[in-house]
């Protein structure tokens, strides 16, 4: 059953949480069961009368600390340090999935920015404004997703989050690529959930949506973030990713933000 994000009431809450679940049964790895979540969201979000998909692309993102990344995720990451040496335990927030308009917003390995992001320091991340809001607003702490010690991460985790919300994105200054992402595929709103897994890993899906969403509907997935923790906390750690070949040449006729 599709839903709107217009109007995503009590119903279409349990519903969503309940076919996120069922998406996501049998999966092997956190990678496919976050390319599980994103596919449903973008092939259900749909507008009631013109059927047209609500999202323009939606995507799933995890921490994972620098050393247990593949190679390819390693050199993706050091390049964008600007000459740092990267420690094996620094976090990065890595792409694990994604679905959207363009073809070549399919594969996370296709992204030109965003496939391994490198979080060395709180420091560092606060000079990322959409990287340290998203991890505000889901009512965390940049220092215990950048350092996950557990004095910091004890008792965050049963937290029941808030969501990453960002209701006009037109000239957000949390929302980059404004000129060749936001402005041309009409993005009206973002929307983020998540939290911490038990591992003290930051999950997070977004969804840029070509309609505005309002308040009372991104506020109940809060609820669809708890439902996605309990299913996924099984793949987190050495289940997370699935077999692949190193990292794919990015589609550069299709701009990703």
């Amino acid at each position: 059953m599709s839903f709107s994000l217009r109007d995503f009431d009590l119903h279409e809450m349990l519903h969503c949480g309940l076919a996120l679940r069922r998406a996501i049964q049998g999966e092997a790895t956190m990678e496919e069961a976050a390319g599980r979540v994103v596919r449903y969201l973008y092939d259900e979000c749909l507008d009631p009368e013109s059927g047209a998909r609500e999202c323009a692309l939606v995507r799933f993102y995890k921490t994972h600390s620098y050393g247990e990344l593949e190679p390819g995720l390693q050199a993706f990451a050091r390049e964008r340090l600007g000459g740092r040496e990267p420690r094996p335990e620094m976090k990065c927030l890595v792409l694990l999935a994604s679905a959207g308009d363009e073809p070549g917003w399919n594969s996370r390995r296709h992204s030109r920015g965003h496939q391994a992001i490198p979080l060395p320091s709180p420091e560092i991340v606060e000079q990322a404004p959409m990287i340290a809001e998203l991890i505000r607003g889901m009512g965390l702490d940049v220092e215990a997703v950048v350092t996950p010690r557990p004095g910091l991460v004890r008792g965050m985790e049963d937290r029941t989050y808030n969501v990453f919300f960002v209701p006009e994105a037109l000239d957000s200054p949390f929302i980059p690529a404004q000129a060749d992402f936001v402005r041309p595929h009409g993005i009206r709103s973002v929307l983020g959930f998540g939290g911490l897994l038990l591992t003290g890993e930051l999950y997070a899906v977004i969804a840029f949506t070509r309609v505005p969403v309002p308040p009372g509907s991104a506020d109940r997935f809060r609820n669809i973030a708890l439902d996605l923790k309990v299913a996924i906390s099984p793949l987190a750690g050495d289940l997370t990713f699935a077999a692949h070949a190193g990292v794919e040449p990015e589609n550069s006729a299709a701009p990703l933000p």
